[in-house]
C-alpha cells in the first residue's frame, strides 16, 4: 500500500512493503524530489516493531534531502529500511526489496547501507536499473564506505580548526563509536595520521577488526563518555540524547553516523558547553557523492569525487564561519542552507519526472 503526501512530516510518498512468499517487510520513505530522485541506501537492521522502523526511515530520507542538497548533488532524499531478520534465501529477499523499488518507477535510486554490500546491489540490479554502488568490475564505483570515512576525515580536521585544535591529527585523541564498515575505514584513515584512536563496537567481530587495526577497544556503555579531543559517531543514530549530551568530555563532535542527536535543540546545549558539533548531513556525505557519480551523464570519474569529498571540509569550515558571524549554530545554518536550495528548486519547477532515469 503507498500512501502519498505524508504532510505532517514534510514527506511525498512512504510505501510499506510486505512480499508474502519470502515473508520480507520493508518500507521506503521519499523525502523530497523538487532537486532530482530520491538517493538513500537500504538500511537492514532489528526493529523493536514497526513504528520503531518507520520512524527510522522517515528521519534518515529527510536527512538525505539535507545531505545531496548541501553536497550540490542534484538529487533528492529517499531512504529504505528492511525488518530484520532477512528471509533465509537472501537473494529472494533482495529481489523483494527490488520489486519494491521498481514500483516507484525511478523517483527513488537505492544504493548500500547498514547491512548491506556489494551483492546485495547486485541482486537488486537484477530486478531493477534502479540501484546504484555497483562492483568496480561490474562497471560500478564500488564500496561507498571509503569515501564517506574521506569525507568524515576531512570534516573532523575542519571542525577541530573552527574548535581551536590543530588540523594536524597527530596525537589527537578520537573515540570512534561504532567499528563497521564506515567506522573501521575512519579508525584506519585516524591512525594512519598519527592520532590515538578508542572505538567500540556492541558486535564483537566489528570491535576485533578495529583492534587488529590498531584501536584501543573500550566498552560500547562508556565511549562516549571519554576524555578525548574528538568524539566520532558511526554507528546507528540516536545515540546522543540529553544525558548522553551531558556526559560528553571533548571539544569536537564530528562522525558518519545519520541523526546522531535525539533532538535538533541539543545542538543549542552543544554550543553552549563549546562543544563544536558537524553538522551529520554535511559531514557523512562523501558515500552519497560516491554513488551518484555513477549516474552522471560523463559516467563514473573516481578524480571528480575525490575532488568533492576532499569539499566537504571546505563546506564546514564556510558553515562554522558563518555560526560564528550570525550567533546560530552550525547545524542551523546546515538546515537554513538545505532547505533554501531545496525550496529554490520547488519554486524554480525542478519537480524530478521519472522519464529522465529513462
Amino acid at each position: 500500500m503507498v500512501f502519498q503526501s505524508i504532510e505532517s512530516c514534510g514527506h511525498e510518498q512512504v510505501l510499506f512493503h510486505h512480499d508474502r512468499v519470502t515473508g520480507l517487510r520493508a518500507i521506503i520513505a521519499l523525502h523530497s524530489t523538487v532537486r532530482g530522485p530520491g538517493l538513500g541506501g537500504v538500511r537492514i537492521r532489528r526493529y523493536s516493531d514497526e513504528s520503531e522502523a518507520l520512524a527510522d526511515v522517515l528521519d534518515l530520507s529527510k536527512a538525505m534531502s539535507y545531505k545531496a542538497a548541501c553536497a550540490g548533488l542534484d538529487f533528492g532524499g529517499g531512504k529504505a529500511v528492511v525488518l530484520a531478520p532477512l528471509p533465509a534465501d537472501r537473494v529472494a529477499g533482495m529481489h523483494a526489496v527490488a520489486e519494491a523499488i521498481a514500483s516507484l518507477d525511478g523517483r527513488y535510486v537505492a544504493t548500500e547501507d547498514m547491512g548491506m554490500s556489494e551483492a546485495d546491489i547486485a541482486c537488486l540490479n537484477e530486478r531493477t536499473r534502479f540501484a546504484v554502488g555497483r562492483a568496480r568490475n561490474a562497471g560500478g564505483s564500488g564500496d561507498p564506505s571509503p569515501y564517506t570515512a574521506d569525507g568524515v576525515l576531512a570534516g573532523i580536521r575542519a571542525t577541530a580548526m573552527a574548535a581551536g585544535l590543530s588540523a594536524d591529527l597527530s596525537g589527537m585523541s578520537v573515540a570512534v563509536q561504532g567499528c563497521g564498515n564506515v567506522g573501521l575505514s575512519l579508525i584506519e584513515r585516524l591512525l594512519a595520521a598519527g592520532a590515538r584512536v578508542l572505538a567500540a563496537d556492541p558486535e564483537v567481530a566489528a570491535a576485533e577488526r578495529a583492534r587488529a587495526a590498531g584501536a584501543n577497544i573500550i566498552d560500547n556503555s562508556v565511549i562516549l563518555q571519554q576524555s578525548v579531543d574528538v568524539v566520532a559517531p558511526c554507528g546507528a543514530g540516536g545515540v546522543l540524547d540529553e544525558c548522553a549530551v551531558d556526559a560528553l568530555n571533548c571539544r569536537v563532535v564530528a562522525g558518519a553516523a545519520n541523526n546522531p542527536l535525539t533532538d535538533a535543540n541539543l545542538a543549542t546545549t552543544l554550543a553552549e558547553r563549546g562543544i563544536f558539533y558537524a553538522p551529520d548531513f554535511v559531514i557523512n556525505a562523501g558515500g552519497l557523492i560516491n554513488v551518484a557519480d555513477e549516474l552522471a551523464p560523463t559516467g563514473y570519474s573516481s578524480t571528480r569525487v575525490q575532488r568533492r569529498v576532499a569539499n566537504i571540509g571546505d563546506t564546514l569550515t564556510d558553515i562554522f564561519a558563518e555560526a560564528r558571524h550570525t550567533q546560530a549554530t552550525p547545524l542551523a545554518v546546515a538546515l537554513d542552507r538545505a532547505q533554501a536550495r531545496i525550496t529554490d528548486a520547488a519554486g524554480a519547477g525542478r519537480q524530478f519526472e521519472s522519464d529522465a532515469m529513462r
